[in-house]
This record gives C-alpha cells, structure tokens and sequence, in this order.
C-alpha cells in the first residue's frame, strides 16, 4: 500500500537506482503518472518528459484500438489497418494527433520535447490494470528509436507484468497482487491530479 502517488515515486526510485548516472530519460504517462515519474526523475537526476497517447478507434467500434498516435509519431495495428479505408485512418490519424498535440501544449507550453532516439527511456505510470494503454504508449515510445524502454510501476497484476514483458527490455512493478480490482485500492490517496500540478511538475523537471 502507498500513502500517495509521491510516496509511490520515492519507493519505485529505489528500485531504479542501478540507472542512476545512466543516459536516461524519464516519461511520465498525463496524468497521474507525471507526480509518480517526477520523484524518479529526482531522486536520479535525470530529465523528466511526457507522452501523451491517443488510442485511434476502429470504425463503429472505437473501444478497439485500430492504433495510436502522440503529437508526432503513430503506429498502426497492421492486421487491422488493412481492412479500414486509408481516407479514415489519415483522418482519425490526423484527429488524435491534434488532440495530442493540444494535451501536450496545455501541459508543458511551447518546451520542446526530449529526443529519445539514442536513450534509455523509463515509462513511469501510477499503476497499471490491463496494459493495453501502456503497450499503446510503448509502440508509439519505440518509434523515437531509443535504445531500450524500461516500465516502471508502483502495482500491477502478475499477468499484466508477464504481458508487458514481451513489449519492453525490463518491467518493475514493486507491488504485484493476484487480487486486483483498480489501482486506487493500493493509494491511501488517490486523488485526482489536475492539468496545473502536472504543469508545475513538468516545469520543475525539465532538463
């Protein structure tokens, strides 16, 4: 159990200090995992950035991830791509990536991102259920071409770990219960963080 998201930050920095002096890059997934990431990106020094995902649905079924887009990258599922039209994939594409694009401004204003061609990138969320949203996040993450993706968080379920682990070289995950129902059962606060403490964070985090 964690009393919040920082105390959640702290404990899973611990367990990353082997990255400590490492040329790293820490991502906070908007934005409950931004306050997780930005004691990681402390307690190591290392420079805290955002990505923010926007899942592209599937023509009369948008729950289905056809794909995923961040303000400059996308990737497609190809097995369901080549049964949409390219006219609808080019304009949901088009879609998410402004709406992204918007997200990332109302966050960090006009700071550029952080390249991560080159660089070990740590992906630090709050906690996570089903992973699909973070594997949304590392395909996108692995079209920056950096050297490997590190997931780091404070609970998920073993099956998720396990699953997770086919999409990045390392995953920690300090609390791993069989008995899961929603990642705020494993806060003592879990309060919703809101767009100005996000803001504030990422502002005190740039490199």
């Amino acid at each position: 159990m964690f009393l919040n998201r920082r105390d959640a930050g702290k404990k899973l920095a611990i367990a990353l200090e082997k990255y400590r002096g490492k040329d790293i890059i820490i991502i906070g997934i908007p934005r409950g995992g931004v306050v997780v990431a930005w004691e990681v990106a402390r307690h190591l020094r290392a420079p805290l950035d955002i990505v923010v995902i926007k899942k592209l649905g599937y023509p009369g079924n948008p729950e289905l991830a056809l794909g995923a887009a961040s303000p400059d990258h996308h990737y497609l599922n190809p097995e369901l791509a080549r049964t949409v039209p390219w006219d609808y994939i080019d304009e949901e594409l088009k879609t998410k990536q402004r709406e992204a694009r918007e997200r990332v401004e109302l966050l960090k204003g006009s700071s550029k991102p952080v390249d991560l061609a080159g660089k070990t990138v740590i992906v630090v969320d709050d906690g996570v259920a089903t992973g699909a949203s973070m594997i949304m996040a590392l395909r996108v993450i692995g079209e920056m071409k950096p050297t490997s993706i590190v997931i780091a968080v404070p609970v998920a379920p073993p099956d998720t770990v396990q699953q997770l682990k086919r999409h990045a070289d390392e995953v920690i995950a300090l609390l791993q219960p069989t008995s899961f129902f929603a990642i705020g059962q494993f806060y003592s606060d879990f309060t919703q963080v809101e767009n100005e403490q996000a803001q504030k964070l990422l502002r005190d985090g740039e490199a």
